[in-house]
């Protein structure tokens, strides 16, 4: 019997429905999801609009290739720049975040013609070639992904930025936050830093959206709170909200050529009638400013409950250090208290719920951290 090649599931557990911000598994319990398979689900689990807007696109036509003109391409780009607020930016689609950065990385060598990336300590930008190069985690860089061209930098290091940005840069890659490596935030004076230097060398800035983008901050990425414009930015993962769909936005300095960048499935139908939903939606239902007021209401709260060791992140992009390992901590959450949530290393734990949930799930949130936090700790 075949089997899969996997070390997942961590938990023996499947949800069979979604609706919202919860999940039911296969015996009919109901968990409370707060972090959207990994930061995916932005707009809540089986939206209304979003299931008819997919349903109706089943219905006509699900795929063809790029070869031909598909007019949802053209409406997901002009109500991305709309929202996002780079009206003047190009979108490349495809079909994740780590091909996104991939074609982001192609795109800066091709328009400088150099070869240098820096790139930054704790940082990911996924499990493909380029970007596995790109990401400082030796467990998962394979010999044929190791790059001789890659520095990698402290985070939120300037004076190590201004030293080693050059005239040699092809390009800096850096999440606005970092994500699996700890919701670290990018200082203003550090994006600002990289911006400038850029700019004086004629490397590319690529700011890694791909977590901490799509509105999760309150603000569509979460650069846009340094107030800096990067000349590439990268996304995936909430753009769907559960569909498999990418995208790079362009600096107008790029001018788009035959074969320069392509994709098989990048920008099909069903991808681009899930990204428009996802945009009505966001747009429709104010969902930037509800990540804005319920990340500062579920951070007010996180500090009221205490005993953790630092607290970090923007809007609903949350992470919990303790000085204990959070294991146990997780699986009462879990297994209790019937609520998913995700971890950002050993002692931290991740929030990235939908950008609807509201006051009810997030006090359920609280009362069940409050409950479980001080036990778990004296058990440390």
């Amino acid at each position: 019997m075949s089997q899969l090649f996997n070390v997942y599931p961590l938990y023996d557990i499947e949800p069979v429905k979604a609706q919202g911000s919860y999940l039911w598994d296969t015996h009919g319990t109901q968990y409370l999801d707060l972090y959207g398979g990994h930061a995916v689900i932005s707009v809540g689990h089986c939206h209304p609009y979003y299931v008819e807007m997919l349903t109706k696109q089943l219905n006509s036509i699900s795929f063809y290739s790029n070869s031909v003109k598909i007019s949802l391409q053209e409406e997901l780009a002009e109500k991305l720049g709309a929202l996002s607020g780079y009206p003047d930016y190009q979108l490349f689609l495809c079909n994740s975040g780590a091909e996104a950065n991939e074609n982001a990385l192609k795109l800066a060598s091709f328009h400088n013609g150099r070869t240098k990336i820096v790139a930054f300590k704790k940082g990911f930008h996924g499990r493909t070639s380029g970007a596995v190069a790109v990401t400082d985690n030796p467990s998962i860089v394979a010999p044929i992904n190791f790059n001789e061209h890659v520095s990698f930098l402290p985070f939120n290091d300037v004076e190590s930025a201004e030293a080693s940005i050059t005239d040699e840069t092809c390009a800096v890659i850096v999440e606005g936050i970092q994500g699996i490596g700890g919701i670290h935030v990018c200082t203003d004076e550090f994006l600002q830093t990289l911006r400038r230097k850029c700019d004086e060398t004629g490397a590319i800035l690529i700011l890694d959206s791909v977590q901490c983008g799509y509105g999760r901050t309150g603000k569509f990425f979460s650069h846009q709170f340094s107030g800096i414009h990067p000349d590439l930015m990268t996304m995936a993962k909430g753009m769907g909200n559960g569909f498999p769909i990418g995208g790079v936005l362009i600096s107008p300095k790029f001018k788009a050529s035959y074969g320069l960048l392509g994709t098989t499935f990048g920008g099909n139908h069903l991808a681009c009638a899930a990204g428009v939903a996802v945009l009505d939606i966001m747009k429709e239902e104010g969902l930037l400013e509800n990540a804005a007021q319920m990340g500062e209401y579920l951070f007010n709260g996180i500090r009221e409950v205490g005993g953790y060791k630092e607290l970090r992140g923007r809007g609903l992009m949350i992470g919990i250090e303790y000085g204990f390992p959070i294991k146990a901590l997780r699986d009462k959450l879990l297994f209790e208290h019937k609520m998913f949530t995700g971890v950002a290393g050993a002692n931290t734990i991740r929030l990235l719920p939908s950008l609807a949930i509201g006051k009810e799930e997030a006090d359920a949130f609280l009362e069940a951290l409050a409950a479980e936090v001080k036990q778990v700790s004296n058990v440390g």
